[in-house]
């Protein structure tokens, strides 16, 4: 007899525009190539905060890292067929994603306010060292809190996902 876990929540920490796009108008996440056994920490089923970085939209003195979204894992992750390339990283993992609701543009729930009232963060004054991944699993309590601070936040995706697109040239 097999027994099921339950599925996990996972921040995608997201530190460039043009990557959170293809993330956002795909409804995929990827992962870097390398990285196998952080991805295979994701599962079907699995719910994703998606957060942005400081550097996210190219001004860190203005923005702050922020959950902006919640999705669930639609697939498990395989290797692409074709990798994704940003900024001449590869992806070469991926699966598909459900985004139920996102933050309007530059909204989000402000992570750094919490980190004092997080687990996942053991020592709070170097949080931001634990955020140098593709994907962090958080404890229960962690993600039940953060999607709380999230829930009031979030609009229906078509209503939002076009105001975080790239710029057209």
């Amino acid at each position: 007899m097999t027994t099921q876990n339950a599925p996990a929540t996972h921040l995608l920490i997201i530190s460039d525009h043009e990557p959170l796009a293809w993330v956002l108008e795909s409804q995929r996440m990827a992962f870097p190539a390398g990285r196998t056994r952080e991805s295979l920490t994701v599962n079907k089923g699995d719910e994703v905060l998606l957060y942005t970085t400081r550097g996210c939209f190219g001004n860190q003195t203005r923005d702050l890292g922020r959950v902006i979204g919640l999705a669930t894992l639609t697939s498990e992750v395989s290797t692409l067929d074709r990798p994704v390339t940003f900024h001449e990283r590869r992806f070469t993992e991926g699966c598909r994603l459900r985004i139920h609701g996102l933050t309007p543009f530059r909204e989000g729930v402000a992570l750094r306010d919490l980190v004092d009232h997080l687990q996942v963060f053991p020592e709070p004054r170097n949080w931001n060292v634990r955020m140098r991944r593709a994907s962090l699993k958080l404890p229960e309590a962690d993600a039940a809190l953060v999607k709380r601070e999230l829930q009031p936040l979030l609009k229906p995706y078509k209503d939002v996902v076009g105001d975080y697109a790239l710029p057209r040239r």
